[in-house]
């Protein structure tokens, strides 16, 4: 017999599971047995809640978008000027909980996945045009019509930040990361 309102909390031990796995192997080269020995519980019952082995790595990619946006989220509520806005969004992307190692794993092993599965790479489009929305209403005072280019470029200045910590061998820094891509706004903001 199931033990009652064990669901959600074996879900969440198999997303954190998942995290660690891919983080500790660099690749997606993980399996269900793998992940859900990590969890504690048994395969076929990682089965059972996501399904396939895709299905648990989309779940971890939005399990840590919920927990990025829940940071952008936190730092927009406090902010009041524009560029407040556009530093909250910049910090969420490197907040402790979204700038660790496994996480940045995570981010850097489903853009491979997004390009191969059509579930992976929908949940990209959406993260990206979030970020790119979020900053661009932010940018738009300061930098009025150029708002839309600079988002992307400092969209994409975040994800390169993600790819070089990703393939650099030290701790990551969140404070130096967000210090880049602010001195890049400023700049952008000064022109």
């Amino acid at each position: 017999m199931p033990k009652l309102g064990m669901e959600p909390i074996r879900r969440a031990a198999l997303i954190d599971a998942t995290i660690a796995e891919i983080g500790a192997a660099g690749s997606l080269d993980v399996t269900v047995g793998q992940i859900a020995r990590r969890a504690g519980v048994s395969s076929g019952l990682a089965h059972h809640y996501f399904g396939g082995k895709e299905d648990i790595l989309l779940a971890a990619m939005r399990h840590v978008m919920r927990e990025y946006a829940r940071e952008v989220g936190k730092g927009l509520a406090r902010a009041d000027t524009s560029m407040a806005r556009v530093e909250a969004i910049v910090k969420g992307s490197f907040a402790i909980s979204n700038f660790r190692a496994d996480t940045i794993a995570a981010w850097l092993n489903f853009y491979v996945l997004a390009l191969s599965s059509k579930p992976a790479r929908r949940l990209h489009r959406i993260y990206a045009a979030r970020l790119r929305s979020n900053l661009c209403h932010a940018l738009r005072p300061l930098v009025q019509d150029r708002a839309s280019d600079v988002a992307v470029r400092t969209a994409a200045l975040i994800d390169g930040l993600y790819l070089h910590q990703g393939l650099a061998n030290v701790s990551p820094d969140g404070e130096a990361a967000t210090r880049h891509v602010m001195q890049f706004i400023e700049h952008e903001i000064g022109d």
